[in-house]
């Protein structure tokens, strides 16, 4: 494997961690206090437990997506979206109604978390548009193929 898939996989695997292993795993060892929290915006039990499944479901799966470049723009697209939905749903840093108070503020705390969502969204874009200016174009024409981010050229094995 040349350097620069070893750091294309370091790179994949930094923008997944989050969520494999680590929410993944929380989400699993504490599910009860997980769907407590999704009741925050989801009301029923059910629906709360059922949005958790998928939302679970969206971090193994897209993740091992991005890491292993199947399907990954694809992949990156959708963890893009996941991170651009939990932000609006879980960090509504205006309603706490404290966000311009002196001192700490939660509103401000989630204001932050709010932008990290977005900002980690928006490294999962390049993966969907590429940094080689090629834009949507190949993601469009073929959504489900890889971007082959550990091939090696044949100028540069």
């Amino acid at each position: 494997m040349s350097t620069a898939a070893i750091a294309a996989l370091i790179v994949r695997y930094g923008l997944v961690m989050l969520f494999l292993p680590f929410s993944a795993l929380d989400k699993i060892l504490g599910f009860k206090s997980a769907v407590q929290q999704a009741q925050e915006v989801f009301k029923p039990r059910m629906l709360a437990a059922l949005v958790l499944i998928c939302g679970l479901g969206i971090e193994v799966i897209m993740s091992l997506g991005v890491v292993t470049g199947f399907a990954d723009r694809l992949a990156a697209l959708i963890m893009a979206t996941y991170c651009a939905a939990t932000a609006v749903l879980y960090k509504r840093f205006w309603t706490r109604g404290d966000f311009w108070a002196a001192g700490d503020s939660q509103g401000r705390a989630l204001f932050w978390d709010f932008l990290k969502n977005f900002s980690l969204g928006a490294g999962f874009l390049l993966i969907v548009i590429g940094t080689n200016g090629s834009g949507l174009r190949p993601f469009l024409a073929h959504p489900f193929a890889s971007s082959q981010p550990y091939a090696t050229s044949p100028e540069h094995p």
